[in-house]
């Protein structure tokens, strides 16, 4: 598992109307795309669930590298480019991911997370203590799936839920985004594989 986000930040003024219709209009062309478990058309709005920006911020979880790599060089993301710019797209190798209560529900907010690993400590224990707490989050109600993936690069993990439409309360810290979901496109979410990915 691969996964992969590209966030842009749009004016403080822009109509965010105009990024719903998009996805309303385009967001189907990936329901079946070969090599995608889950893209999560997500964005934030400015003033809306404390989020400080107007936002469109899509999250990717990839079962092969042949399928990002086709979405990455295709038409569709080229026409984003020509729309928007080229954004910096950050991508993770995966580590972990459950299905959660609400996993037959369509999921209509995400969080996503990113902690740092701290220079000399123990990377492994660091991953291993997350993946533990991604199998506590994945048994909490409204969550739909759950993603635990790591930039070795920068030695940071991210973590990523999706959860149900009327999920009660949706744990938001200072160090967590929340996104509205406009449309998720799975094609392949059933064979992303559930657990550790080692």
């Amino acid at each position: 598992m691969h996964a992969m986000q590209y966030e842009i930040t749009l004016p403080a003024d822009y109509d965010m109307r105009v990024i719903r219709r998009r996805v309303a209009t385009r967001g189907g062309a990936l329901d079946a795309f070969s090599g995608l478990g889950v893209k999560a058309f997500a964005i934030r709005e400015r003033g809306v669930d404390g989020s400080p920006v107007n936002e469109y911020a899509p999250f990717y979880l990839w079962n092969s590298l042949d399928g990002m790599n086709r979405f990455l060089w295709s038409d569709g993301f080229r026409n984003l480019c020509d729309d928007f710019g080229r954004p910096v797209v950050q991508h993770w190798t995966g580590a972990a991911f459950e299905r959660g209560p609400a996993w037959a529900r369509v999921p209509r907010t995400a969080t996503r997370s990113i902690e740092a690993v701290a220079p000399g400590s123990d990377a492994a224990a660091a991953v291993g203590r997350a993946i533990d707490g991604l199998r506590e989050r994945a048994a909490t109600p409204g969550v739909h799936s759950t993603a635990l993936a790591v930039d070795p690069r920068h030695w940071e993990i991210v973590h990523y839920t999706l959860w149900e439409p009327d999920a009660p309360e949706v744990p938001c810290g200072a160090a967590t985004a929340r996104y509205t979901v406009l449309h998720l496109s799975a094609p392949e979410v059933a064979r992303l594989p559930t657990g550790r990915h080692w």
